[in-house]
């Protein structure tokens, strides 16, 4: 079977392009969620796989239960997925758009595991030491892991940076039966 986002990606796409020729990104990334809640709900979802459901009326619940966010051309977007039959892959179509939309924002999602929770002193510091490394505006995302023993581990897409003492002690120790 071919991975989801495989299909939702050329979606993703076009609906980018369209969003940032348009300079709706913003408009667009609500619209996309909106559309992924609405097919995610077990209602809906019974109906996605239905052969008696028509896609014009599927196109035309989404339209209707989504309301506000959609514009002509989020309405048109939505009529061409159930066309194709490819409503269930907003969630995923979703998902890429953010991506995308954060790329041309110069925007990052960092996830900070610490041992401790952070203060807002700490995360400020944080979030300006980040910008300036990764020369993007951050999105910080604070967790605690008491495991770590003290330090952090960041994670910011495919960089992790793990300053935690429990890393550092596991290299100690490999060192010293190594």
């Amino acid at each position: 079977m071919t991975d989801k986002t495989t299909i939702a990606r050329p979606y993703a796409k076009a609906a980018f392009e369209d969003a940032r020729d348009h300079k709706r990104l913003g408009p667009w990334s609500e619209a996309l969620r909106a559309g992924a809640a609405v097919v995610t709900d077990a209602r809906v979802e019974a109906l996605l796989g239905n052969p008696r459901v028509r896609a014009a009326e599927l196109a035309q619940l989404v339209i209707d239960i989504a309301g506000s966010n959609l514009d002509e051309d989020g309405r048109n977007f939505v009529r061409m997925l159930a066309e194709n039959r490819r409503l269930a892959m907003f969630p995923e179509i979703s998902a890429l758009f953010d991506e995308l939309k954060d790329q041309a924002e110069g925007v990052v999602d960092v996830t900070v595991t610490s041992a401790a929770p952070l203060d807002a002193v700490q995360r400020k510091t944080l979030s300006a030491a980040l910008e300036r490394r990764l020369n993007r505006t951050i999105r910080l995302h604070c967790e605690t892991d008491s495991a770590l023993i003290g330090g952090a581990v960041l994670r910011a897409g495919d960089l992790v940076i793990d300053g935690s003492l429990r890393s550092r002690l596991n290299r100690i120790a490999y060192e010293l039966t190594a």
